[in-house]
């Protein structure tokens, strides 16, 4: 009868061993999951390329800037008179938003570079309160401003004849950049930056676009931020 007891308190802890073995490793699969399809549901438009540009400092930014931080990520200039303000109105928020957030900053990129200057981007910047540690104004050459919002940040570019009188239809189209092109004939190209901020994570990896002037996609953006700054 011991014998039976014995085997039967083995048999017990056998069992018990081995769910405890199941109920484990099924944990670790689901975890493993669960850390797949966080990855695998990450949006991804791009990486930010190898580039050069210059801050409202003088200091020279590349994609090592990128590299270890979240990026909020606007084009504009300061010449503009519609959207830019309100666009930098909202970055404005979100530098206040997330002032205690170590990893966490905000890059501006004007695409009229022959007229915004490091002096007239710092003078732009100051009338935002844009901290220069944490909020980047960047300018430079203006081919490499182009291929970096064409190319990576998939904004359009045309080229168009400069028109001498403004069209109606004009007035209803979204703003533009001008910035002239160095050729013989009058032509301008126009990069429509729209209001969409765009979002890199800390791989320099372009993981998301929002457009600031909509609440909902604000929000969105927030929500976004808020998990991947805790």
């Amino acid at each position: 009868m011991n014998d039976t007891l014995f085997r039967g308190r083995g048999l017990t802890r056998f069992f018990a061993v081995a769910i405890a073995i199941v109920v484990l490793a099924t944990a670790v699969g689901l975890w493993h999951w669960r850390q797949r399809s966080a990855v695998q549901s990450v949006e991804r438009y791009g990486d930010v390329p190898d580039f050069a540009l210059v801050d409202r400092t003088g200091r020279t930014v590349t994609r090592r800037d990128f590299l270890d931080r979240v990026s909020v990520v606007d084009f504009f200039y300061t010449r503009c008179t519609d959207a830019c303000p309100l666009q930098g109105a909202q970055m404005a928020l979100l530098q206040a938003r997330y002032a205690a957030a170590r990893r966490f900053q905000l890059v501006s990129i004007t695409v009229d570079p022959d007229h915004d200057d490091p002096a007239g981007l710092a003078t732009y910047a100051r009338s935002l309160g844009a901290d220069p540690t944490r909020w980047l104004f960047l300018t430079g050459r203006r081919e490499v401003i182009y291929r970096l919002a064409v190319d990576a940040f998939h904004l359009a570019v045309v080229a168009a004849r400069r028109a001498p009188f403004p069209s109606v239809w004009a007035s209803w189209q979204p703003a533009v950049a001008l910035a002239h092109e160095r050729t013989g004939e009058p032509r301008i190209i126009q990069l429509a930056h729209g209001s969409q901020f765009a979002v890199v994570d800390r791989r320099a990896r372009i993981v998301g676009y929002f457009d600031s002037f909509d609440p909902g996609q604000r929000q969105a953006l927030q929500n976004k931020l808020d998990r991947w700054l805790r």
